[in-house]
């Protein structure tokens, strides 16, 4: 039933609730002071906004949109979607210029693994890749490094990872056992295909690890990243800015 008041703020089966005290629930009715409640559903409408005096209020009314005006005393409100356009306006961004759009970013840190050589003969052959490390990073002594590393090197940084970090290391590309089996028909493990699909994989491996922030702390990723030789009987530690 509709009050004799409520087609002012409200239309439905329950009486006249002034808007002020109501709120919407979590099912379709209007929640109200006291704990009285209006069976709904009810929706809030921007086209009757009433204004509470010296406070906020909002029109409800059966099925329809939502929406709610805000004001003072007997003042004019602002609706929804006034105040999103006021919102959306301090979002927009400063204009670009050129030197922000060319400049170099404000952090960046670029690994790249190229020139693969296989050297040594028999169970001594092996392959190395080079690996250079561009960065302005503060935590990185260095900003700019080239150093060669091969396979074994990179199990090395990962089980040191492993043991004194609490970063979850991702995995190496595999060892390809069956391709170091004797009287194949072809390089096995030297193979170019092969070569070339290994260093993809140490690539994505190194970067992974060198992104992230735990990792840039700790002196075995420095050293791996930026000394020409590794000393493996170094003492584990963090690295300070």
């Amino acid at each position: 039933m509709r009050g004799a008041r409520a087609g002012r703020w409200l239309t439905g089966p329950g009486p006249w609730i002034p808007p002020a005290l109501c709120r919407l629930g979590t099912g379709e009715d209007a929640r109200c002071a006291g704990g009285a409640v209006a069976e709904g559903p009810w929706t809030l409408d921007t086209s009757r906004v009433m204004q509470a005096a010296g406070g906020r209020g909002c029109g409800v009314r059966g099925r329809g949109g939502a929406g709610c005006g805000s004001g003072r005393g007997g003042g004019g409100g602002t609706t929804m979607s006034e105040a999103a356009v006021a919102d959306t306006r301090r979002l927009n961004a400063k204009p670009q210029d050129l030197t922000d759009a060319y400049g170099p970013p404000s952090n960046f840190l670029e690994i790249d693994i190229f020139n693969p050589q296989t050297v040594g003969m028999g169970r001594a052959r092996y392959t190395s890749y080079e690996l250079r490390m561009r960065t302005n990073l503060p935590i990185f002594k260095l900003k700019e490094s080239c150093v060669r590393r091969r396979y074994s090197d990179f199990e090395w940084l990962k089980n040191e990872l492993e043991r004194d970090s609490k970063i979850v290391v991702p995995p190496l590309p595999g060892k390809a056992l069956k391709r170091q089996l004797p009287f194949r028909g072809d390089e096995g493990i030297f193979e170019e295909s092969f070569i070339e699909e290994r260093r993809q994989g140490l690539e994505q491996f190194i970067n992974k690890i060198a992104g992230h922030p735990l990792a840039q702390n700790e002196r075995c990723l420095h050293m791996f990243l930026q000394e020409e030789t590794i000393d493996r009987n170094y003492v584990p530690g963090k690295v300070r800015q």
